[in-house]
């Protein structure tokens, strides 16, 4: 399929080609969950937290500033007491420290600790070594146009997600 002159909208994708790819993104998820990757690379990481502690932990880390609870729980697309819930045990174990805002006095920002930010190393370490060995056998184009494409296709995916209700659907 060659690409589309610039300047020029792409044709629209027909329901067969999009019914062609539901199976594989269907296969997809039930193969990372069945095999259970996020909670291997959580035990890996921390054997002692569970997956929405550590992805508080993975969220300051690609952040890399501290944050509000409620950026983290908007990062994470949760509600805001799910996430001071975690904050708080995390606290407790010295994986995070509140710190004060330096804009607003009465907010205070969530900033891992040095212990926090190598439990969250460990994790991404975790994940991306185990889709390295699966990519490893690929060419190099194939692994940049892979990357560079689904960058991009969860972005739009965000993106129109974030939209009200209704809006941007097509007739």
């Amino acid at each position: 399929m060659a690409p589309e002159p610039p300047g020029e909208p792409a044709p629209a994708l027909s329901p067969d080609d999009l019914l062609a790819v539901l199976p594989r993104l269907t296969r997809l998820r039930s193969a990372l969950s069945k095999g259970r990757l996020v909670e291997r690379a959580a035990q890996a990481a921390s054997p002692s937290l569970d997956r929405p502690a550590v992805g508080v932990l993975v969220t300051l880390l690609a952040a890399g500033e501290p944050l509000r609870i409620g950026e983290i729980a908007d990062r994470m697309q949760v509600v805001g007491p799910h996430i001071t819930r975690q904050v708080q045990a995390l606290e407790k174990r010295h994986l995070v420290r509140r710190i004060a805002d330096p804009l607003d006095r009465r907010a205070s920002l969530i900033e891992p600790t040095e212990t926090g930010n190598e439990v969250a190393h460990r994790y991404v370490a975790s994940l991306l070594g185990w889709f390295a060995e699966v990519l490893a056998d690929w060419p190099q184009q194939d692994r940049d146009d892979l990357l560079r494409l689904l960058a991009r296709f969860a972005d739009d995916v965000t993106a129109r997600l974030a939209l009200p209700e209704g809006e941007g659907e097509q007739a």
